[in-house]
């Protein structure tokens, strides 16, 4: 499989419960390190207006975040059509976009490699399919990466915690050692789930501030040294 899709590829580790760095960092895709969660979004308003269904900015959030399959049912919800057949529509429309090329995330580049850096260990946790995590995976660079799991790898999908639990096992930590990225209340509640602090760049409304969980207004004000201190804790 390509890059990290199924093993953990030997890369330097940080030993968990060290109290200043995480044992690794996980990170969403879509909307938290490039900026297709709003071509996604794009793509489902395009599909939505075609059939007459409101695709306005309320009627587009409960899509956020979530996997071609569900939200291919909830547009045949929404409008009527088959649910295979509005799936196959958003597979080849958002494909066509991301081909076309991505936005990198300010200060995501810059985060990724002074993890490699500190010898945290990276991990892509992403709700899109392998096909989308391979393209977006050469666009960021697949050497900053140690491992990815991709929508359909685990037996539940976010909002679950199933892969930010597979992507801490097969870099070897334990979850609660893990510092999880995020950008939606689905994502946010998966990795909550599975025992990540979770620092959420939220690209729509939904996210609470509460213990273990903080919002921050770009990936440029994350500093992994700091993260003690950030989450309100003494830094051991």
């Amino acid at each position: 499989m390509p890059p990290g899709g199924a093993t953990a590829s030997a890369s330097p580790r940080v030993r968990p419960g060290t109290g200043r760095t995480p044992a690794a960092l996980l990170c969403d895709m879509d909307g938290t390190l490039v900026d297709t969660e709003r071509d996604w979004l794009a793509t489902l308003a395009e599909l939505l207006a075609e059939h007459d269904a409101d695709a306005g900015t309320a009627a587009l959030a409960p899509f956020a975040g979530l996997p071609l399959d569900g939200a291919a049912a909830l547009v045949a919800r929404r409008t009527g059509l088959a649910a295979e057949a509005a799936q196959a529509r958003l597979d080849a429309a958002f494909t066509a976009r991301v081909r076309a090329g991505v936005t990198v995330q300010p200060g995501a580049l810059a985060l990724l490699d002074s993890a490699r850096g500190m010898g945290v260990p990276v991990a892509l946790v992403t709700a899109s399919e392998r096909p989308i995590a391979d393209l977006v995976l050469a666009t960021l660079g697949p050497h900053r990466f140690t491992c990815s799991v991709a929508h359909g790898e685990t037996p539940r999908g976010k909002p679950h915690p199933d892969p930010y639990l597979a992507a801490a096992r097969l870099l070897g930590v334990p979850a609660t050692a893990c510092l999880a990225l995020e950008d939606t209340p689905t994502g946010a509640a998966s990795a909550r789930a599975a025992g990540c602090r979770v620092i959420a760049v939220p690209t729509v409304d939904g996210i609470e501030e509460a213990p273990g969980t903080l919002l921050l207004p770009s990936l440029r004000e994350v500093d992994l040294r700091a993260l003690p201190l950030a989450f309100g804790e003494d830094g051991g």
